[in-house]
């Protein structure tokens, strides 16, 4: 069994409130976690309106195999977000 992580810094200049960063988030976490049934939360600078940090988890029985879903996810996330990755770290 591995576990893989990755963490996704994404810059989204639209947002001026947390109300709208909060939109934006719950709509790529939904998204991901419906498609790919992985763990996906918001990680980091939860108080900054612009930037939009997300941890994203999988278990899987190879290290291949979960490199390649992260790999998916990644592609998944930058097709659909309303903001630019900036950042993504692996774990």
């Amino acid at each position: 069994m591995t576990t893989l992580a990755i963490k996704i810094t994404l810059y989204a200049p639209q947002c001026h409130s947390l109300k709208e960063k909060r939109m934006i988030l719950q709509r790529i976490i939904a998204r991901v976690k419906n498609k790919f049934n992985v763990s996906v939360a918001e990680v980091d600078l939860q108080d900054f309106h612009q930037t939009i940090v997300l941890g994203v988890a999988v278990v899987s029985c190879s290290q291949t195999q979960a490199k390649n879903v992260l790999d998916e996810v990644l592609r998944f996330i930058e097709s659909i977000a309303d903001a630019d990755i900036t950042n993504v770290d692996f774990a």
